[in-house]
């Protein structure tokens, strides 16, 4: 390799990419024909850019990182042929596809957001903040500095690939495979932008507002057309997905669209009946407790649910009731308890099983029985 590149912006071989670009920027302030017109500093400053051009892409740095150097013209992995060269030059691959465009769209991208319950079943509009690239402003999305255009490649002479002739096996082969020194573009930019490094992109941060509707629920999307980042030269911004996740709530479970709550009652108002308050999405409801309501059973409120988020209408509050029995009884209570089991008869309780259950012993007798 005829120089080091890493030393020429000033950084280590382990150097990460902002390093490489924050390196490259501060030289790029010194050595800018703008700044030093004299030649021995232009002489730099082109130095400096192959060197960025080469660090700041992966496949190049890697090539180089293994002993090729990327811009010299046929040499290193530039020159080298394989299979896959000699196939496309049989079935037409290697015919000429002409440089590619530096404008491309930007990326989609991907946030998560939590929302409580009220909010995902009634929605709202929430502000976000997103870190993300935008146009740059100096170069207006071209990459190069102000008063500079791109440059037709010198290597494969603006047509972005380069042909070659070997011997293979089969014959002469010819092959066509991007030109290394403008990554297939067809030109090259002897000036990048100070304040993008010749990307065309600046990353600043944004703030958005989201609207979410009445119904989401944990996994819902939101896209957000154009709202994610540019795309280099450029080009078209992508999409922005907003996914909802929706926080548990310490009353209500949701299933669907359907809501759950347990209503814990004494067993006194469990027997007599009762009416109590219960606090809902929409507000204070009040819930009537018929008498004799056992614990396990349930009481619907319907359309007091999660409205449908495609469609009409809403599911139903679903109240699950646990009666609970007294633990510490005085002796007033356990008199009065007393006359009211004589007065039912239920002194004796005999005890009954429910269809389907049995015993300790029966289930013990069947069990030796099957033997």
């Amino acid at each position: 390799m005829s120089k080091d590149y890493y030393a020429v912006l000033g950084v280590t071989r382990d150097a990460t990419q902002d390093e490489i670009k924050k390196a490259y920027r501060k030289l790029a302030r010194e050595l800018h024909p703008d700044v030093n017109p004299d030649a021995e500093t232009q002489e730099r400053f082109k130095e400096v850019t192959a060197a960025y051009e080469v660090l700041s892409d992966q496949k190049k740095r890697q090539m180089y990182d293994m002993g090729s150097d990327p811009l010299a013209s046929g040499g290193g992995f530039g020159a080298g042929f394989g299979f896959t060269d000699i196939m496309d030059a049989f079935f037409g691959a290697a015919t000429s596809r002409g440089p590619r465009s530096r404008v491309r769209r930007g990326q989609d991208a991907l946030i998560r957001l939590d929302v409580d319950l009220a909010e995902a079943a009634f929605g709202t509009t929430r502000e976000i903040q997103v870190d993300t690239a935008v146009i740059c402003s100096t170069c207006s999305g071209a990459g190069t500095a102000p008063g500079t255009h791109p440059a037709t490649c010198e290597t494969c002479g603006g047509r972005g690939e380069i042909s070659q002739v070997q011997r293979s096996f089969l014959g002469q082969v010819m092959t066509s495979r991007p030109c290394p020194a403008c990554q297939g573009f067809g030109t090259v930019i002897p000036h990048p932008c100070v304040e993008c490094a010749g990307d065309g992109r600046v990353r600043v941060r944004r703030t958005l507002k989201v609207k979410i509707p009445a119904g989401v629920d944990t996994g819902t999307r939101i896209q957000l057309a154009g709202e994610s980042e540019v795309g280099p030269g450029g080009g078209p911004a992508g999409d922005l997905y907003v996914e909802i996740v929706e926080l548990p709530h310490p009353v209500f479970q949701r299933q669907a669209d359907d809501l759950h709550c347990t209503v814990t009652l004494p067993m006194t108002a469990a027997a007599l009946g009762a009416s109590i308050d219960l606090t809902t999405l929409d507000g204070t409801e009040s819930l009537d407790i018929r008498p004799g309501t056992q614990s396990g059973q349930t009481i619907t409120l319907y359309s007091k649910g999660i409205p449908h988020l495609r469609g009409v209408g809403r599911g139903d509050l679903i109240v699950h009731v646990d009666v609970q029995t007294p633990t510490r009884l005085d002796e007033r209570q356990q008199e009065l308890l007393r006359e009211l089991a004589q007065l039912r008869g239920e002194e004796q309780p005999a005890g009954h099983f429910a269809p389907g259950q049995q015993g300790l012993f029966a289930r013990l007798r069947d069990a030796f029985n099957s033997r």
